[in-house]
């Protein structure tokens, strides 16, 4: 048997951001996966949000996905476009990228960073005890370990058997997802329940679309195209070659629980929806940002155990909210007159300023606020990328998180802010900044003389260099003070 402290099951986006934040906190992880490689032609996602990128670039790496995508306004709710070029970030906009793509890239990065991929095989089970778990494997092998992540997606065989409850809604729709190559050139667009459009490979032809029934038992056929497309447009368009296929529903559910004692789950096991607003890969993507670090300072024993139930408590209301929302979404793009009278009434809506903010900053990832108690406005939310001067030069705040480490940053008199008792766990940068601190949404926020930033972007604390909340923030977050 071999040992590992944490083995995270599936290496999709999900799985290979968790394995990226181990790595980077110097933690022993291994990727399970049973594909052999990622499959660039199965185009599942197609894009990244605004958060998700400003996550790679706090890690260094987003110029890669800039390089491989298109830069565009992906934002939508329920089809109507939510333009965020006004947005206060490096990265107003979103980025059209394919998923095997996506997965290509950070399997790469992952790679790179040393961790180790067991691929062409899957976890089968577990049993796990007061000091770990050991994980069966289908080749008949297995790993102990300290942590078993779940990240295999909706089916998750790691949260079946941990016996985690999977709440939610049955499917009432259902959607064919196809590339396929055609004798004549359809009008691209969106169409009630549905849309045809280019796709990103020479002149294919992508097309979701909506399906008479819901129950299938396998992935769509040439057949089965042709049909939708005629139900939709009254021609076929001649389509006559499929490259790829899938099919996708309305089925809602979420685990009740991320975690039960040595398991935790994260992305498409932890909650499944439709795809509309594409927003199911950038969740699981913040999903490990948010647990890898926390994750990486049980194993080390920086913190406690109970730091962990930070990330159920913090993430099962973004994943939540996504349900919520992708449920709106469905109804809103369900064909009929009623539904397109809706639509208009949305519309309009979101023509107005503050109706618009709200809902692209939930759809970009740019809103969100974990419920961290009272204090300053900047507390639980994402930290700006200020543009700083220090005493080494100019740098911005991402940049000082490439390494996955909690910052303090010090605005105000030098050698004002004491972290000694924490110096081998957090860095302290002073410097200056000038211009307004302003966040989506809420817009400007009064700037505080220094700040907590955690692994993940988000503000821990913020205030004065003398508030007696630093050293316990400094604790709750990231452990008790060295002894002296």
């Amino acid at each position: 048997m071999t040992n590992h402290s944490v083995v995270i099951a599936g290496g999709g986006p999900t799985g290979l951001m968790l394995a990226a934040e181990l790595a980077l906190a110097h933690v022993d992880v291994v990727v399970v996966e049973r594909r052999a490689t990622p499959d660039p032609d199965r185009a599942r996602a197609g894009g990244l949000h605004a958060r998700t990128i400003e996550v790679l670039d706090q890690r260094g790496v987003a110029d890669r996905f800039l390089a491989e995508g298109t830069v565009m306004q992906i934002q939508a709710f329920g089809r109507i476009p939510l333009d965020i070029s006004d947005f206060p970030s490096r990265h107003n906009h979103g980025l059209a990228i394919p998923q095997g793509e996506t997965e290509r890239l950070l399997a790469t990065w992952v790679e790179e960073l040393g961790v180790p991929a067991m691929r062409e095989r899957g976890v089968t089970g577990f049993t796990q005890d007061g000091t770990g778990v050991d994980v069966a494997l289908s080749d008949g092998t297995s790993i102990r370990a300290d942590y078993l992540v779940g990240c295999d997606g909706g089916r998750s065989v790691v949260r079946k058997a941990a016996g985690i409850e999977f709440a939610g809604w049955e499917p009432s729709t259902s959607w064919l997802n196809a590339e396929v190559e055609m004798a004549e050139k359809p009008e691209f667009g969106l169409r009630p329940g549905g849309g045809i459009g280019p796709a990103e490979r020479g002149d294919r032809i992508r097309v979701v679309l909506t399906e008479r029934e819901v129950e299938h038992s396998g992935e769509p056929t040439l057949e089965d195209v042709r049909e939708a497309l005629i139900a939709t447009d009254g021609t076929d368009y001649g389509v006559h070659t499929l490259i790829w296929s899938s099919r996708f529903t309305d089925n809602t559910r979420q685990a009740v629980a991320y975690r039960r004692g040595c398991i935790l789950l994260a992305g498409d096991a932890a909650h499944v929806h439709p795809p509309l607003g594409g927003q199911g890969l950038n969740t699981g993507v913040q999903d490990a940002v948010n647990l890898g670090w926390k994750l990486a300072q049980v194993v080390k024993r920086t913190s406690p155990e109970s730091l962990l139930d930070t990330y159920h408590d913090e993430r099962h209301p973004v994943g939540a909210r996504v349900l919520r929302t992708t449920m709106a979404q469905v109804a809103l793009t369900t064909p009929g007159e009623r539904h397109q009278a809706l639509r208009e009434v949305l519309a309009d809506l979101l023509s107005m300023d503050e109706p618009h903010k709200h809902l692209a900053g939930l759809i970009s990832g740019l809103d969100i606020h974990y419920d961290l108690g009272e204090g300053h406005p900047l507390l639980g939310r994402r930290m700006p990328d200020l543009d700083l001067q220090t005493a080494g030069g100019p740098t911005r705040v991402f940049a000082l998180l490439h390494d996955a480490r909690p910052v303090v940053l010090n605005l105000g008199e030098p050698g004002g802010v004491d972290i000694a008792d924490w110096a081998d766990r957090v860095r302290l940068v002073e410097g200056t900044h000038d211009g307004v601190w302003e966040l989506p949404v809420i817009g400007a926020v009064s700037a505080p003389e220094a700040v907590l930033v955690r692994p993940d972007g988000y503000v821990a604390w913020a205030g004065d260099a003398a508030d007696p909340q630093l050293p316990r923030a400094l604790a709750t977050w990231f452990g008790a003070a060295a002894p002296a």
